[in-house]
């Protein structure tokens, strides 16, 4: 086998690209899901954060839901692995991504249509519950969309995603089962 060496490298004279590590959790209460945006966003996805080097995947959900809503929580289970390829202003986004059932060990603020909370991480992000259904995730945008998809019926099993959103393929879905 010969390497092909223009094949392996990252090409640099295209469109700027960006990879990362996300952790994200799926937290519920009365029939509603926990969500974020930074205030300039038009689109929700799911509280977290990205990895840090060193820290598994379970430590950083644990970290950021402390950092960014000021509490302890125990994590059930994993729900699901993703890659995410999708546009991201002029990037071309590649991003790995674990979501985790998290239940929260002390109550949160809640309110069916209000932002219940509000933290600075960089941007200022604001928090708020959706209904747990897949038409008002879809209405407000909640990316990535396979959460909307699959909001009402969660995987008996972990779930490894291969997700093509925002202009790279959208239709693309892979799924495997773990």
């Amino acid at each position: 086998m010969t390497f092909a060496p223009e094949r392996h490298m990252i090409r640099l004279d295209r469109k700027p690209q960006l990879f990362s590590m996300r952790v994200a959790a799926l937290i519920f209460q009365n029939g509603h899901v926990l969500v974020q945006r930074g205030t300039m966003d038009s689109y929700w996805a799911l509280p977290g954060g990205r990895a840090e080097i060193g820290e598994s995947s379970e430590e950083t959900i644990i970290r950021e839901i402390g950092e960014e809503l000021e509490r302890d929580c125990s994590v059930e289970r994993l729900l699901w692995s993703a890659e995410n390829f999708f546009a991201y202003g002029d990037y071309a986004a590649h991003e790995l991504a674990f979501y985790y059932l998290v239940s929260l060990r002390n109550a949160f603020p809640f309110h069916e249509s209000d932002i219940v909370h509000r933290v600075l991480d960089g941007v200022e992000v604001e928090l708020r519950w959706l209904r747990a259904q897949s038409s008002t995730l879809l209405e407000h945008d909640l990316r990535p969309r396979f959460i909307a998809d699959r909001i009402e019926v969660l995987p008996p099993r972990h779930e490894h995603l291969i997700v093509r959103e925002g202009g790279i393929d959208a239709d693309a879905l892979t799924k495997e089962t773990l």
